[in-house]
């Protein structure tokens, strides 16, 4: 996370930083998160805002926190704003449970290079691109600041000592919770949810979820009807994620390594991914989206964090 100025100014504010797309205020004892219209790929900010990008996935993000919290309790108290969260300030645990149900991405390309063994987890032999696990594994990766995360077994963040045995425990059975009740709730849209991350904190003693969950910045997404068609023809699957960026940019001789310039994305492609986004709110929420005002887009956020701040203070 990278430390700059603060777009904003509150009462009571007693710190800030900024991530790739969200910023964070410390307000007294508790966190602001806004999500900006900001977008990353390859751990690189694009130098074009998306409009509705932050409002799309702030609103995911408290969808499904609030479809799960019977499961676990999550940091999220309130949203003041379509892009602004307000909720408990935990201490963060220093890893990212990253959960997968399918050989995809990263993982593909562990297994592909010959790799059987990832983050501890024996995988067997004769898999293809893109094929349903036995069953969902979780392959953590530790939390960096800045630059890329690194994946680590479990039995390394016990013997690392980052967490005690009984977190972890909590932790890998929350996570698969988590991740079959994404499944369930992606099935009822027509969707597969083939992977994803969860972060977690500890508040008051207790574990909590941080940060969004289920979002397209966070998880990937197939079409169900045509998996199995696609499949059996080693065929790409049909993606409901930003994935469509990364490919852009590939295309586009851009990955993130060093001396590659970043093309140009013109007003055309930004419409488009704005579009996208707003696509992947519908399709995975179910619900239709409400375009809020962008004219004077600090002023709002500001405005309704202030009204808000003032009515719980």
């Amino acid at each position: 996370m990278q430390v700059s100025q603060p777009t904003f100014q509150f009462p009571d504010q007693t710190s800030f930083y900024r991530g790739k797309v969200r910023d964070v205020y410390g307000i007294g004892d508790q966190l602001l998160m806004i999500t900006s219209d900001r977008i990353s790929a390859f751990d690189v900010v694009l130098p074009r805002l998306i409009p509705y990008k932050g409002q799309v996935l702030n609103q995911i993000a408290s969808y499904f926190l609030e479809a799960t919290q019977d499961i676990v309790a999550n940091w999220l108290i309130a949203t003041p704003d379509a892009n602004a969260s307000y909720g408990y300030k935990c201490a963060p645990i220093p890893i990212e449970m990253v959960i997968r149900g399918f050989l995809v991405g990263h993982l593909w390309r562990e297994y592909k290079s010959g790799k059987r063994v990832v983050c501890g987890v024996q995988l067997p032999d004769g898999l293809i691109e893109n094929q349903r696990l036995p069953e969902p594994i979780i392959t953590p990766t530790t939390k960096a600041s800045e630059g890329h995360d690194e994946d680590i077994s479990i039995e390394e963040i016990l013997s690392q000592g980052i967490v005690s045995e009984g977190i972890m425990n909590q932790l890998v059975n929350i996570t698969h919770q988590l991740f079959a009740r994404g499944t369930e709730m992606a099935k009822e849209k027509g969707l597969i949810l083939v992977d994803t991350k969860y972060e977690f904190g500890i508040f008051e003693g207790s574990v909590m979820l941080m940060d969004e969950i289920h979002t397209p910045d966070s998880s990937r997404y197939f079409y169900l009807a045509p998996y199995d068609d696609l499949l059996s023809k080693g065929l790409p699957q049909k993606q409901l994620s930003k994935e469509f960026v990364r490919e852009w940019l590939i295309k586009n001789n851009f990955q993130g390594k060093e001396g590659q310039v970043i093309p140009t994305i013109t007003d055309e492609f930004v419409e488009e991914i704005s579009n996208r986004y707003i696509l992947l709110f519908e399709e995975i929420t179910g619900l239709t989206f409400v375009k809020e005002p962008q004219e004077n887009l600090e002023e709002r956020i500001y405005s309704n964090v202030i009204s808000y701040l003032k009515h719980v203070n």
